[in-house]
């Protein structure tokens, strides 16, 4: 599956933005969707994810409460919705598809988009 993510940008801090992941290729129903991010100097880590169904989702400690993952199966879109955004969601965002495994893990994911950065000013 190919993805390709979108809807970075510049924003203020306590602020929105929401990030969109559109695949195209295989069955996007096959795949739970997640996402990760990568700030300058740091190691990837995880964001969200949602299962196939969209019944279920993860977040990381980070982002709880703040982040929402959702998914559209019929447009093949995964998104992700930030409000209440710090400097320290600054990162490049990745989306990624895994057919299975511990989603919370980088080592389960097939397929990544190529990024859309966050830059959140204080």
């Amino acid at each position: 599956v190919q993805l390709q993510a979108s809807g970075g940008g510049l924003v203020q801090a306590g602020g929105s933005l929401r990030l969109s992941c559109a695949a195209s290729g295989r069955t996007f129903m096959i795949y739970h969707m997640g996402w990760f991010r990568q700030a300058p100097g740091k190691e990837r880590e995880f964001a969200a994810a949602i299962s196939r169904t969209g019944g279920a989702t993860y977040y990381g400690d980070s982002v709880k409460g703040r982040f929402t993952i959702s998914r559209d199966n019929a447009k093949n879109t995964v998104s992700l919705q930030m409000n209440s955004l710090k400097p320290e969601d600054t990162a490049v965002y990745y989306c990624a598809a895994a057919e299975g495994g511990s989603l919370r893990t980088i080592q389960a994911y097939d397929s990544w988009g190529q990024g859309t950065e966050l830059t959140v000013s204080s």
